[in-house]
């Protein structure tokens, strides 16, 4: 596996899995894009050992595999894996934090055998790991600007976070047909639902208003995200913008269909996501260009 083809590989899978945010990194300069694809493409092939309803392999023995794979690659060892060349080559471009991809591989193990959160801190450090630290991955590639790359740090948490729980609330059915349950057993017991109601059929007044509850939490991680978008260099600001547009667009499309997620996956029309694109496009193609407005002086 050339590191040419496992890009390829890390691209495809984010095309593939992650259209809104496949769009959104369109707008990014395109020597990021691939950076951005590397990234998103490790999670995903991560995600899907343990996420995947036609895997028949051991699951916890795959990630064993992966993990160690990781751990010897940022050694420096040369990586077996299809997907690991472009991941580490990333990482260590861009100094990546190795704890964050401890702590993203530790969620990934935890959903092998942790299918319930009693409160909402717990959902909380599970998600640490499952998206917060894929923003803070993320962060170096994205660049923020000069002198603010502490103060970016958490806005990125947060949107990885915001992103996340629109996902829950979408995928509710989905993943309590792979066993698990993502929103706090405590919130379902103060709005007098069961576990069993995610699998139905359709949703009742009780499940609605919960859906409810959990998407004004959503709404408080994006408005906390908000402010990290001024943080970044001007080239990733349309590709991030479009980004929180789309995710959230996602969560407007869950509110207008009046929380209606179990009968059908809820979707960001197509007019609206070429609209959002369309809209950031010649900010991106501007702030692109500024930044490769450079003098040249030979010695």
């Amino acid at each position: 596996m050339t590191l040419t083809a496992s890009y390829e590989r890390c691209r495809r899978l984010h095309a593939r899995y992650g259209r809104s945010y496949y769009l959104a990194t369109r707008l990014l300069p395109q020597w990021k894009r691939r950076h951005v694809h590397a990234l998103y493409g490790f999670a995903r092939y991560a995600d899907e050992i343990v996420d995947s309803f036609t895997m028949t392999a051991d699951r916890s023995r795959a990630l064993d595999t992966l993990t160690a794979r990781v751990e010897a690659g940022l050694a420096g060892a040369k990586p077996d894996d299809p997907v690991l060349p472009a991941f580490l080559h990333t990482v260590h471009s861009f100094g990546i934090g190795h704890d964050d991809i401890g702590a993203f591989l530790a969620s990934m193990r935890a959903d092998l055998s942790v299918t319930r959160y009693a409160t909402y801190d717990d959902l909380l450090g599970y998600m640490a790991g499952s998206a917060a630290a894929i923003g803070t991955m993320m962060l170096p590639v994205l660049e923020p600007a000069p002198g603010c790359e502490e103060a970016a740090r958490e806005p990125a948490r947060q949107l990885g976070l915001a992103f996340q729980l629109t996902n829950f609330l979408r995928d509710i059915g989905e993943d309590f047909a792979r066993g698990r349950v993502y929103l706090p057993l405590e919130d379902l017991d103060k709005f007098g639902v069961r576990a069993e109601d995610l699998g139905a059929h359709r949703c009742r007044t009780a499940l609605r208003d919960l859906l409810a509850f959990e998407a004004g939490r959503a709404r408080d991680h994006y408005r906390a995200a908000a402010g990290g978008i001024s943080l970044l260099v001007a080239s990733s600001r349309p590709c991030v913008r479009a980004a929180f547009c789309l995710y959230g667009g996602i969560l407007d499309e869950i509110e207008r269909c009046d929380f209606e997620v179990l009968a059908d996956r809820v979707r960001v029309p197509r007019r609206r996501k070429a609209a959002v694109f369309a809209r950031h496009l010649l900010a991106s193609a501007e702030a692109s260009r500024a930044e490769r407005r450079v003098r040249v002086e030979l010695p």
